[in-house]
């Protein structure tokens, strides 16, 4: 429970830091997300998913970081 937790942390920290250090270009990439159809931002959050899971995995696989 302990990793979980600190998992969301690292995840809300690095959604944070784009807000934080470009407030103004953050907005119109929101602005243009809105605009996207439901499909392309349902295709981009698959291939984000996707990613993620593929880096998971190359660390669980990976001696480097034991």
């Amino acid at each position: 429970m302990k990793t979980l937790l600190l998992v969301v942390g690292m995840v809300l920290i690095l959604e944070g830091i784009p807000y934080v250090a470009f407030p103004d270009s953050m907005r119109n990439w929101l602005r243009k997300m809105s605009e996207m159809k439901g499909e392309h931002l349902r295709m981009l959050g698959l291939v984000s998913m996707s990613i993620g899971l593929v880096i998971c995995w190359l660390v669980q696989r990976s001696n480097v970081f034991t």
